[in-house]
């Protein structure tokens, strides 16, 4: 099962990446919802190992959205986890 605990300021963050993201990815998932967004987010970040929040939503685009597409593309909804050996540029290796 899923972990969808987030501290406020892991919600803030989140929030402001799906926020900046969603305009593309519609582009390329049309279905898609802000919320989807949300929730693809903070399960790679607890199902994988965290993320550097902070650091993703204040990246150049190209480093931004390439962690976005990547877990559009990868993940697995049931669990969370990443698959295809995808590692998002933002995550934490010290804490995998």
């Amino acid at each position: 099962m899923i972990n969808w605990d987030l501290s406020l300021e892991e919600e803030v963050l989140v929030g402001k990446i799906a926020e900046k993201a969603i305009k593309q990815v519609k582009l390329i998932y049309p279905k898609i919802s802000k919320l989807d967004l949300i929730m693809n987010i903070v399960a790679v970040h607890n199902e994988n190992g965290k993320l550097r929040l902070e650091d993703w939503l204040n990246a150049d685009d190209q480093n931004f959205f390439h962690d976005i597409f990547g877990i559009m593309r990868h993940i697995d909804k049931e669990t969370g986890k990443l698959k295809n050996f995808f590692e998002p540029r933002f995550t934490d290796y010290e804490i995998l």
